[in-house]
């Protein structure tokens, strides 16, 4: 599968290993937000000016408990970020205990046949932004985190309205990114869904959820 045992990779005599994972589900639900839309229509109403941003970020703490930023916008009223960052840990050790029948091996090559998205259900009032697949080491759950690596992108997805199994778009190094975690096959890892829903002056809060999965499929072979 990669090369001989004796240059601390795996034997030749190991032609090939179906790294396919079980679906990741994903939830993005807006009252993780908590915030009213009183709450947010007197956040999106405070005037500020582009050289004093600290007026919207500390108004931000007031309209939002959590996952969420202020900023002062073009129309020189606050904005506000809504920040998703979903994710789930991977143990391919565990998932595919096969794996530890290859002499132990530290590092595999992966090739990755596919990575898909499906989103199952969604009762959100509101079209989502496009989100963005990252892989991170396990310690790593911030789709912000500058150890989190993109692999792909998800297109919006209109409000209260599901989308059946299709492939994400990949992002210039992202089946690399996915190749590199995956290969160091015993250290767990999160795959991550991140995006931001700004609202502007008059928008709605945006209420409901959505649910989604994410399939991988991979193997390792020569």
């Amino acid at each position: 599968m990669l090369v001989l045992s004796g240059c601390g990779l795996i034997s030749s005599d190991v032609t090939n290993f179906d790294l396919t994972l079980k679906p990741k589900s994903f939830t993005l639900d807006t009252a993780s937000w908590q915030i009213t839309q009183q709450q947010a229509d007197t956040f999106l109403n405070t005037p500020c000016q582009m050289t004093q941003q600290n007026v919207c970020t500390s108004a931000a703490a007031q309209a939002c408990a959590m996952g969420c930023t202020g900023r002062c916008g073009a129309s020189n009223t606050c904005e506000l970020d809504l920040d998703v960052g979903v994710y789930k840990m991977i143990d391919l050790g565990m998932e595919q205990p096969e794996l530890n029948t290859i002499n132990k091996e530290p590092v595999i090559k992966v090739t990755i046949d596919s990575v898909q998205y499906e989103v199952t259900s969604n009762t959100l009032n509101v079209a989502t932004p496009p989100m963005t697949l990252y892989v991170a080491p396990m310690s790593i759950m911030d789709p912000k985190d500058p150890m989190s690596k993109a692999v792909g992108t998800v297109d919006p997805v209109p409000a209260m309205t599901t989308v059946a199994l299709r492939d994400i778009t990949y992002t210039s190094d992202g089946k690399a990114n996915l190749v590199a975690i995956m290969g160091n096959y015993k250290n767990p890892f999160n795959v991550i869904v991140g995006a931001t829903l700004t609202l502007k002056k008059g928008d709605m809060v945006p209420s409901g959820k959505l649910d989604a999965q994410v399939d991988i499929k991979a193997h390792a072979a020569p």
